[in-house]
C-alpha cells in the first residue's frame, strides 16, 4: 500500500472512530445536561443542548430523601458484599481446579460453564419460588446469593485458566520449603494473576451494581431495594421525575467510570490474558 493511500485509510479510520464516539457518548452527555434542567425545560422544543437556568435542585431533592439516599447504600453494601465473595471462594475454587485432580471434575466444570449461557430470565421464576421457601425474601443475603451465583463461574473460569499458565514446579518448590498450600495460592498464583482479580472485580462489581430484574423481583420494600429499582420508582403515574432520573443515573454511572478509570489497564489485560492457556 503506497503512502498516500495508508494515510488515506487512516483519516477514514479516524473520521469512523470519531463518529462512532459521538455516537456513544452523546446520550451521555444529554443525561448530564439533563440532569441540571428543570422537567419543564427538557420537554421544550426546539431541545436546548446548554441550559438557560442551571440547577442543582435534582441533586439537592435526591440527598435529602433518605429513600434515595438508601438506594445508593444498599448498592454499595451489596456489590462488596457480592465482590469480597466472589473474589475469596473463587479463588480457592479455581486453585482446585487448575492444581488437582478429583472425580468428577470434568462434569463440575461443565455445569460451572453452562451457568453462563442460560438466560437469567427463565431463572426468575424457580429462584424467586427458591428465595421465599428459605424466609430469604426482601433480605440482603437475597440479592447477595443470587448475584454470586451469576458472578461465581465467571470467576473460576478466568482464574483457572490465570493459574493454568503458572508453572506447578513453583508449587512444589514451596512446599518442599515447607510452605502450605495457602501460601502457594497467595504469595505464588495470587500476584500474577492480579490483572485477573481486578477484571473478576470490575465485573462482578459492575454486574451487581446494575443489575435490575433480579433486585425488583426479590424485594418489596424499598429498605432494600438498589439504584436500579430506585430510578424506576421515579416513573409516577401522571408524571415522570426526568430530570431526578437523569440525576440518579449520573450518579449510578459515577462507580463504574471510577473504576474503569482508575483499573482499565487491569481490565483490559485480565479479559485477554486469562483465557490463554499455555
Amino acid at each position: 500500500m503506497s503512502g498516500k493511500k495508508k494515510k488515506s485509510v487512516q483519516i477514514l479510520v479516524y473520521i469512523l472512530l470519531a463518529l462512532g464516539t459521538i455516537w456513544a457518548g452523546f446520550p451521555v452527555l444529554w443525561m448530564f445536561v439533563n440532569s441540571f434542567k428543570s422537567n419543564a425545560e427538557i420537554f421544550e422544543l426546539p431541545p436546548r443542548l446548554i441550559t438557560e437556568n442551571f440547577s442543582f435542585s435534582a441533586y439537592t431533592k435526591i440527598f435529602q430523601n433518605s429513600e434515595q439516599v438508601r438506594f445508593f447504600i444498599n448498592s454499595y453494601l451489596i456489590a462488596a458484599a457480592v465482590v469480597i465473595l466472589t473474589l475469596a471462594i473463587g479463588l480457592m475454587a479455581s486453585y482446585a481446579f487448575s492444581r488437582f485432580k478429583f472425580r468428577g471434575k470434568n462434569l463440575i466444570n461443565t455445569l460451572i460453564v453452562s451457568v453462563q449461557v442460560v438466560p437469567l430470565i427463565t431463572l426468575l421464576i424457580p429462584y424467586l419460588s427458591l428465595i421465599v421457601l428459605l424466609k430469604l425474601y426482601d433480605t440482603y443475603f437475597a440479592l447477595i446469593l443470587t448475584y454470586l451465583v451469576f458472578t461465581l463461574p465467571y470467576c473460576i473460569i478466568m482464574m483457572t485458566g490465570y493459574f493454568n499458565m503458572i508453572p506447578k514446579d513453583l508449587d512444589d518448590a514451596v512446599m518442599i520449603d515447607g510452605g502450605s498450600r495457602f501460601v502457594v495460592l497467595w504469595k505464588i498464583l495470587v500476584p500474577p494473576s492480579l490483572p485477573g482479580l481486578v477484571s473478576v472485580g470490575m465485573y462482578t462489581f459492575m454486574q451487581s451494581w446494575n443489575e435490575y430484574l433480579f433486585a425488583l423481583t426479590l424485594t418489596r420494600t424499598n429498605d432494600m431495594r438498589t439504584v436500579p429499582v430506585g430510578i424506576n420508582l421515579l416513573m409516577g403515574q401522571h408524571a415522570y421525575e426526568w430530570n431526578q432520573m437523569m440525576a440518579m443515573s449520573v450518579l449510578g454511572s459515577i462507580p463504574v467510570l471510577i473504576l474503569f478509570l482508575f483499573f482499565q489497564n487491569y481490565f483490559i489485560a485480565g479479559m485477554t490474558a486469562g483465557s490463554v492457556k499455555s
